[in-house]
């Protein structure tokens, strides 16, 4: 399983998930505009995805023989577990954590930007062997 992780396709991995990382962030400061904290996180996660699942499709799974509608609703169920990860992780860091440490300033943004890193291992691995396989 480490092996995984050092292979040229996790590298692309992770740069082609952090483009739709910061397609997420952004999309969670533009809808917060007009929804809570918590409802723009799973819309920005929602946006995020679908251009995740484009550039993971062109970029870093190109083998998969998988017919494209499986392949999305396989990495929309394997993103179940990472949409509650990244919610989980959020919420938690700006309701709780952030406060407790005493921090005041860019508390949505900081925690928003550490629940988008948690289920990067776990996304891999799940559409390594799951969406694109």
């Amino acid at each position: 399983m480490i092996r995984d992780f050092l292979s040229p396709q996790f590298a692309a991995f992770v740069a082609t998930g952090g483009t739709a990382a910061a397609i997420n962030f952004g999309a969670r400061i533009l809808y917060n505009q007009w929804c809570s904290f918590s409802t723009a996180i799973i819309l920005a996660y929602a946006t995020g995805m679908a251009a995740a699942f484009v550039l993971a499709k062109l970029f870093v799974f190109r083998d998969s023989r998988r017919r494209l509608r499986d392949a999305w609703l396989i990495f929309c169920a394997v993103n179940l577990l990472a949409i509650a990860q990244t919610w989980l992780v959020s919420m938690c860091m700006a309701r709780y954590l952030l406060p407790a440490a005493g921090v005041t300033g860019f508390v949505p943004e900081l925690a928003h930007a550490a629940g988008i890193v948690v289920p990067v291992f776990s996304s891999y691995l799940g559409h390594k062997r799951l969406s694109f396989r």
